[in-house]
């Protein structure tokens, strides 16, 4: 890292990197740059914009930040309104992540969105929110909602119908006698030590959806994703079905990575008994973003891959990381086919003499983790909110860390091939170079790498108009 430095290129290997177009925003406006940093299309919204195979952009809108937003709009390619969602209905705040997808029953392009939903004391208090730690006035859980083109709901599911506690027999989410927590790994515990229910108390930020299996998996920050089932709680025309089938037991994880302290299957992170070193148990992600199937033809295909923030894993040097993961390992590395619940595929020790003078600890490492990437100086990448990550069709991988600005492409092997910084500042407006700021002065949520034969090019103008530098001083 550095105090100084420029902005926009600052490395291209025209040999190793993938070819095409890049896609980030910064300041509300979204940005689609070539490999040498030219801006080829701009439009007058910046979230979390992602380009859709009509050739359309799409995003959240209503505030300058992807954390809350209250509509999902659609742009054409010269930034015009073609579809808007706006969420009306009370207790619902839609947040964060959404995707466009095709409903195979259905037939029909749909959208589906991540928002809390509130849940009133109590209601949480007759599921089985201990009483002590009230009220739950202000309490939220995560929603996952799909629309039709209409903007009709037809399928729901709530994180708040899959809970278990084992606490009160007499209320009806009790785990039953002689059992606990740990039989349900299917189901999240409603009393997690320290965390009662609150205010966006999952806080999930990122969802995808996989069309092969007709499954939805998403993330929360506080380091865990889940695999939920939504070809077998959707049925087509009929909402009510939906919801009663995604709130039952079809309705629970097909599949959760992460932290099996929660649900009693693993150590938590603890302090050691001097206090200045600390064990990350068998928590595996922290802070954790972008949760995503890797795409069919694509190497690593049906893995998720993972931007691993390094939040809340009480390293003694932290930073982030991108992991790979097979949920069909077993603990033989055997692939089922399967989904393997990952405390049953077990761990291996990675020792500190992996990470070199970096002041870590050995720590347990998921059996099911096949590819991590990390830079070698711990404070060289880091991000501890936002930032995503792409598999590239030549097995390149494109990183974005949000709190610097900082895109780049590194090969299978580490080796970095393209590297970018966005020069759009929150209080500087466009820069050459980059001084001393805080986190997030050039902040880019999410980017995508789009090859030129993507769909939502096919037909357009790519012509280079000059870096965003370049434009900027023109403007001015």
């Amino acid at each position: 890292m550095a105090l100084t430095r420029p902005t926009e290129l600052r490395f291209w290997d025209k040999e190793k990197a993938y070819n095409g177009y890049t896609l980030f925003s910064a300041q509300n406006t979204t940005y689609l740059i070539d490999m040498e940093g030219n801006v080829i299309n701009t439009w007058p919204i910046g979230n979390n914009p992602r380009l859709i195979e009509n050739g359309n952009l799409m995003d959240a809108t209503g505030t300058d930040n992807p954390k809350g937003f209250q509509v999902l709009r659609e742009l054409d390619w010269d930034g015009n309104p073609v579809w808007e969602y706006h969420e009306t209905r009370e207790g619902y705040s839609p947040h964060h992540d959404f995707r466009r997808i095709y409903n195979k029953k259905l037939g029909e392009y749909t959208t589906l969105f991540l928002a809390n939903k509130r849940i009133s004391h109590e209601e949480a208090v007759t599921a089985g929110c201990d009483p002590a730690n009230g009220p739950y006035d202000n309490a939220e859980l995560d929603a996952i909602i799909e629309i039709d083109m209409d903007g009709n709901v037809i399928w729901e599911y709530r994180f708040f119908d899959h809970l278990i506690q084992d606490l009160d027999p007499l209320r009806p989410d009790y785990a039953g006698k002689g059992k606990t927590i740990a039989d349900y790994p299917g189901r999240m515990n409603m009393n997690l030590p320290g965390r009662p229910l609150r205010r966006d108390w999952l806080h999930c930020n990122s969802l995808d959806y996989n069309d092969e299996l007709d499954q939805i998996v998403t993330n929360s920050v506080q380091g865990e994703f889940w695999v939920i089932d939504h070809g077998s709680t959707f049925v087509p025309g009929d909402p009510e079905k939906s919801l009663e089938l995604a709130a039952g037991s079809l309705g629970n994880f097909l599949y959760r990575f992460g932290d099996p302290a929660r649900y009693g299957q693993g150590d938590p992170p603890e302090i050691l008994e001097d206090w200045t070193t600390s064990s990350t148990g068998h928590k595996q992600i922290g802070g954790s973003h972008d949760i995503q199937w890797i795409k069919p033809g694509l190497p690593g295909e049906r893995n998720f891959l993972l931007f691993n923030n390094g939040q809340y894993l009480y390293e003694k040097t932290p930073q982030s990381y991108i992991f790979e993961i097979n949920p069909f390992l077993d603990s033989e590395k055997n692939n089922t086919g399967d989904y393997v619940n990952p405390p049953d595929a077990g761990y291996y020790t990675l020792e500190p003499y992996d990470f070199r003078n970096t002041h870590k600890h050995p720590k347990h490492m998921s059996n099911q983790i096949v590819w991590t990437y990390t830079s070698k100086g711990n404070q060289a990448f880091f991000s501890h909110i936002g930032s995503g990550c792409q598999r590239l069709p030549n097995n390149n991988t494109l990183i974005c860390a949000m709190t610097e600005g900082h895109i780049f492409e590194v090969t299978h092997d580490g080796e970095l091939v393209w590297e970018y910084i966005n020069p759009v500042t929150k209080d500087d407006g466009i820069v050459e170079v980059i001084h001393d700021r805080y986190p997030n002065a050039n902040a880019v949520f999410r980017a995508y790498r789009y090859s030129p034969d993507h769909p939502g090019l096919k037909g357009k103008s790519l012509v280079p108009k000059g870096r965003i530098t370049e434009l900027g001083a023109k403007k001015k």
